[in-house]
């Protein structure tokens, strides 16, 4: 029987910001919105709901006078990452 996949990382974009963050230290919030090519309404939604389950943590502040937005991924979120890869290499060995 193949694993489930996350249903919380199977989104696009969720999957897009955890793939990116995955291999950086951090990332603020207008280097997300340019590398996925998402809205910032909808990059938002997307990183709040990646923060309730843990999976990233997000850090408000400024750079100068400029509020800044800095999300970084948790170890939680690592391995659900992780995982999450994992069951897809799964799913693709099968259909060999």
């Amino acid at each position: 029987m193949l694993p489930k996949l996350d249903p919380l990382l199977h989104s696009e974009l969720r999957l897009a910001i955890m793939s990116i963050l995955a291999g950086v230290e951090s990332a603020d919030f207008t280097f997300l919105k340019g590398q996925t090519g998402a809205t910032s309404g909808n990059l938002s939604v997307q990183i709040d709901k990646l923060t309730a389950a843990n999976y990233i943590t997000v850090e408000k502040g400024f750079k100068g006078k400029m509020p800044c937005t800095t999300c970084k991924i948790t170890q939680t979120g690592r391995d659900a990452f992780s995982q999450y890869v994992s069951a897809l290499q799964e799913y693709i060995q099968t259909n060999k």
